[in-house]
């Protein structure tokens, strides 16, 4: 079983999910700023979702399977304290967020080190 390419695709599930349920049993009742954090989330858990997936079906392992599964921990941790905050919690959560943010940023180095050696 290819766990990466399985949780990939779980988690670009849930973010079409989430997506659709801020856009319809949502509406009206985030603020502004809400709203804005949840369309960011939903947008940053998708793109890696697939990123993470292409990692996981890539049939590269090392540095480019490592920076798939950065990409899964920094989308679930970035999106969640967005997804939270969206809905009423402590703003401080915000201080999480780019723990996300740079595990993503980190998945993103390791599948261009993994790129640039070949392997």
């Amino acid at each position: 079983m290819n766990r990466l390419a399985l949780t990939s695709a779980l988690l670009g599930f849930a973010a079409v999910a989430l997506g659709a349920f801020g856009a319809h049993a949502l509406d009206g009742r985030l603020t502004a700023q809400g709203e804005a954090w949840w369309a960011t989330a939903t947008l940053y858990a998708l793109v890696h979702a697939a990123a993470a997936l292409a990692a996981g079906l890539s049939g590269r392992g090392g540095t480019i399977r490592a920076g798939g599964w950065f990409f899964i921990a920094g989308a679930v941790i970035f999106a969640a304290t967005l997804f939270a905050m969206a809905l009423g919690a402590p703003r401080m959560l915000g201080a999480v967020t780019p723990i996300g943010g740079i595990a993503m940023l980190a998945g993103w180095a390791m599948v261009a080190l993994g790129a640039a050696r070949g392997r």
